[in-house]
């Protein structure tokens, strides 16, 4: 299992950051404070964890880079999946959750060729043709604005550790417990400044000014960032 980094200070604590990208600047600040991590590559999950993976990527002087990923929608729900699917077709399903909702492999063969779609759609939008970053024997940050159920991470988790990069750091403002103790299993360290242990966890708790950032927003933050 990976180290988990917070902010004791922090923990459990509502409404710490104004936004994501004061999120993103004093998430920066604790990561500067990892020894030997030298000039990582910042992979950032959209549409949220752009403006995070804006303020990291200045923090260290490297350009921000996008780590397409899509949730895998439950049928007839527009905000919970069931899974994600990653930029290079990776696929990663939440087995348990599927077989409590009782998805019939037509359903779930069906939403995940929806996903895929859209996660190319969401390239093709984002990246503007420029490859992927070369993360094999280097440090790689994933950073999101948080993390709730844990698996779009995972799944972005996977995709990087077939780059084999020198080691895979996690670096999120807030998460819930159960999260974080999750994907650490998976990474050499998951940092988070707000890791909440209540029942009840959403992303949003820990930001006083939040919303869901349309496309339009995230080509602008991608525009003003070297990428």
């Amino acid at each position: 299992m990976g180290k988990i980094i917070e902010n004791p200070r922090l923990h459990n604590r509502k409404y710490i950051f104004s936004d994501r990208h004061d999120a993103g600047k004093q998430l920066g600040a604790l990561l500067r404070t990892i020894p030997s991590l030298h000039k990582p590559v910042v992979l950032s999950i959209p549409a949220g964890g752009v403006p995070i993976g804006r303020e990291v990527a200045v923090a260290f002087g490297v350009s921000l880079s996008l780590a397409i990923v899509r949730k895998i929608l439950i049928p007839g729900n527009t905000e919970a999946g069931f899974g994600a699917v990653t930029w290079d077709g990776q696929v990663l399903i939440n087995e348990q959750l599927r077989s409590a909702l009782g998805l019939s492999v037509a359903e779930v063969d069906s939403a995940i060729a929806q996903t895929r779609k859209n996660v190319q759609e969401r390239i093709a939008r984002f990246t503007g043709g420029r490859e992927f970053p070369l993360l094999t024997g280097k440090p790689v940050i994933l950073t999101d604005d948080g993390i709730a159920s844990g698996f779009t991470m995972l799944a972005a988790v996977n995709s990087v550790k077939l780059h084999q990069p020198s080691r895979i750091i996690v670096a999120v403002p807030t998460a819930s417990a159960s999260s974080a103790e999750l994907v650490s299993r998976y990474v050499d360290q998951l940092v988070s400044l707000n890791i909440r242990t209540s029942r009840q966890f959403a992303v949003a708790d820990a930001y006083e000014r939040w919303y869901d950032l349309d496309d339009r927003e995230v080509l602008e933050e991608l525009t003003t960032t070297k990428v």
